[in-house]
């Protein structure tokens, strides 16, 4: 089965070697995401990860899924202070469909301001 790389047009250029998604089949492999760029990006954990999953809904616009067809995300972190106003978004955001789910502390991101990464893997 082939794999299919996409960029999503209503998503800033990726500015490295990588696309926003790879499809293979059934399955959606995003790219990690932040706030960078964004009005939130100056903001608290839980504005810039509402910012990521804002990223991640055009994706699934585009792909034709939902999350109600997330299957896991990989959360990076900074800093684990807010992180109990993370999870209070992402409860908001899941409803009953809940993922699997990775949390991982990190020391920083690419641009200091940045407090989280978020990658996702749906079905489609």
């Amino acid at each position: 089965m082939p794999l299919e790389r996409i960029n999503i047009h209503k998503l800033a250029e990726p500015v490295g070697p990588y696309v926003h998604v790879v499809r293979h089949g059934d399955t959606l492999y995003t790219s990690g995401f932040t706030a960078f760029g964004s009005e939130a990006q100056q903001g608290s954990i839980v504005l810039q990860a509402s910012a990521i999953f804002d990223q991640l809904r055009l994706i699934t616009e585009q792909q034709e899924t939902s999350f109600e067809n997330l299957i896991k995300v990989t959360i990076f972190v900074t800093d684990l202070l807010e992180v109990g106003e993370l999870r209070a978004l992402l409860t908001s955001i899941y409803g009953d469909h809940k993922p699997a789910s990775s949390l991982i502390k990190i020391d920083q991101l690419f641009a200091p301001e940045l407090k989280i990464e978020i990658e996702a893997i749906f079905a489609c």
